[in-house]
């Protein structure tokens, strides 16, 4: 028990500083376009707890296991760390190596969007976003990789607990299969996701509707993209500056908006314009 209290503390020494710092300045686990990065934080924890787990058994195995003998053996403590342990990190990290060359590439080539994260009031970025797209939804294949993860997470943690003295978990060696599996399906939808149109942002000025976002460029044809709103398709102005899009909304049109952008063919997920934020006091009355 006081083993398990131990390594506890440890985990929270280690962890607690470092999600306090990424909360505070979150660039270290954002991509390219400002968003938390799905590979990026995976790897990074899994990277915490196989650091987590070596510290301990150090200190286990200089205290109470009785020293630097008791790491030796082809039973030692650390026997698993090349069959189970190792490959269950590579996954995640495999992962975040390629994606973040594939969307490098797909940005350059022109054949994904990724516009620049909306800011957040408090400079953080939400969690939600380890299991969004870049329009805000829920993404099925990201869901299915944190959550499958972290589930991997805590078997590894709870059955080191369980009995510290005993080394690494003694998991059995196809456990890598819910680490690499997840991570493989996590590449090939970066590889496979089409590139539609992503909104940002939209506001109303008057009579006028502004779009942001990426992914906003004309068909072979010329022709500058669409915005639908409400079911209504309405025409379209590019800012050669900004390449947000704006349009004049039908004296009709009032808030909620749904707002829907069509280039080259393809379809952005809709985006709802709530309309403007009430004033704090006349909200609570």
């Amino acid at each position: 028990m006081t083993s398990a209290l131990c390594a506890l503390l440890l985990l929270a020494a280690l962890a607690g500083p470092l999600c306090l710092r990424l909360r505070r300045h979150p660039a270290f686990v954002t991509g390219r376009d400002g968003r938390l990065s799905t590979s990026t934080a995976i790897a990074l924890a899994w990277t915490v707890i196989l650091v987590w787990l070596l510290l301990a058994l150090l200190g286990y195995g200089l205290t109470a296991g009785g020293g630097v003998s008791w790491f030796h053996g082809t039973d030692g403590p650390l026997s698993t760390l090349t069959t189970v342990y190792l490959p269950l990190l590579g996954g995640p990290y495999v992962a975040l190596i390629a994606a973040k060359a594939v969307v490098g590439l797909r940005v350059e080539r022109g054949s994904l969007a990724k516009p620049a994260a909306p800011p957040t009031a408090s400079g953080s970025r939400p969690l939600r976003e380890l299991i969004a797209n870049d329009s805000g939804r829920t993404d099925l294949v990201d869901l299915q990789y944190v959550t499958l993860s972290a589930v991997t997470m805590l078997y590894v943690v709870l059955f080191f607990l369980a009995d510290v003295g005993e080394g690494l978990p003694r998991l059995p060696e196809e456990i890598w299969a819910l680490t690499g599996a997840p991570a493989g399906a996590y590449l090939v939808n970066k590889m496979a996701t089409r590139p539609s149109p992503v909104i940002t942002k939209a506001s109303v000025s008057g009579d006028r509707l502004t779009v942001e976002g990426g992914g906003f460029t004309p068909d072979p044809a010329g022709r500058p993209p669409l915005v639908t709103v409400d079911d209504t398709p309405l025409e379209a102005r590019p800012d050669p500056l900004t390449g947000a899009l704006t349009t004049t909304l039908p004296p009709t049109a009032k808030p909620p908006l749904t707002v829907v952008v069509t280039a080259r063919g393809l379809r952005s997920d809709p985006y709802c314009y709530e309309g403007p934020a009430l004033p704090a006091q006349q909200s609570a009355g």
